[in-house]
């Protein structure tokens, strides 16, 4: 099997290609990315360039696979239509771009984030992502246009990502000091392990399996237990206060998300994962204490 892979310089992929290079069933795995990756193996090859590129046809002729990671997930100071194009018109040519090439199976990185919020959210739950994150948003649009043109697509929609390559935001949140205060009880969150959905990948390309899939770990969290776990004096601050720095920081650095990041922390989001169970045997091997303890 030959696989191409969008996104090889994400911090999923450096969990992601080591999987694919060893799998014997794999033959060639040929990565694009704007970024030069770390990541080297003699079944690797990499070209640097947007996936809006028009270069990107020729590069997926020949190959069996796409797994579609590419995605702005920050945008810091990008324009607003900018980060459109990319993560959705960019990447809705990329799938054209596959099935034209002749790739039989095509897997796309979603988000648990395009449900918004919920209990028990199963893959029939309707999208309600977050007002103005932009991120959700994306994610969810594309989500839409996959499910009506690309019907074979496999969408994974993984909780919180974490583990050792996670984005730096997320680290710097679980490490910093302080956590949101909010009205009891604290809202509930999940998470997985990136080593979880890579081998999720895997599963997808060997199964006969389409159409959208949770992924999270069993048991459940809130901000204030992750916070409590890494600082025994940790600090409670006002919703307005974290609002209000996370605002400062982007709009006069363009650091870290948007301000709508902040507003995940206050919603309740629990996923039932039985589908991947039942469809392709995928099970967390992780608790979330062993997810956050590896991040």
């Amino acid at each position: 099997m030959r696989v191409f892979v969008t996104g090889s310089s994400a911090h999923l992929a450096q969990a992601l290609l080591p999987k694919l290079c060893a799998n014997p069933d794999v033959e060639r795995v040929t990565g694009i990315d704007r970024l030069r990756p770390r990541f080297r193996h003699p079944k690797f090859a990499v070209s640097q360039l947007d996936i809006r590129d028009p270069r990107l046809a020729a590069l997926v002729a020949g190959h069996d696979a796409l797994v579609h990671l590419a995605f702005i997930v920050l945008r810091g100071r990008m324009d607003e239509r900018e980060m459109f194009d990319i993560n959705v018109n960019g990447s809705y040519k990329v799938f054209h771009a596959a099935r034209e090439a002749g790739a039989k199976r095509l897997i796309h990185m979603s988000s648990a984030a395009v449900y918004g919020s919920g209990v028990h959210v199963s893959e029939e739950t309707s999208f309600d992502p977050l007002p103005r994150f932009l991120y959700a948003r994306h994610k969810a649009h594309l989500e839409q246009m996959l499910a009506i043109e690309f019907p074979e697509c496999v969408r994974l929609r993984p909780h919180v990502v974490l583990g050792p390559n996670a984005q730096p935001l997320l680290k710097r949140l679980l490490n910093q000091p302080c956590y949101v205060r909010l009205p009891e009880p604290h809202p509930l969150l999940q998470c997985v392990h990136e080593d979880d959905v890579a081998q999720a990948v895997l599963l997808a390309l060997a199964r006969d399996v389409k159409g959208p899939f949770n992924l999270a770990v069993e048991d459940n969290f809130s901000f204030r237990e992750a916070i409590r776990r890494r600082h025994r004096l940790s600090i409670p601050l006002p919703l307005s206060t974290a609002r209000a720095g996370l605002n400062m920081a982007w709009k006069m650095f363009g650091w870290g998300g948007e301000p709508a990041w902040i507003e995940g922390l206050t919603r309740t989001l629990l996923l039932d994962c039985r589908r991947a169970a039942v469809e392709f045997g995928w099970r967390s091997s992780y608790s979330a204490a062993e997810v956050l303890a590896q991040t």
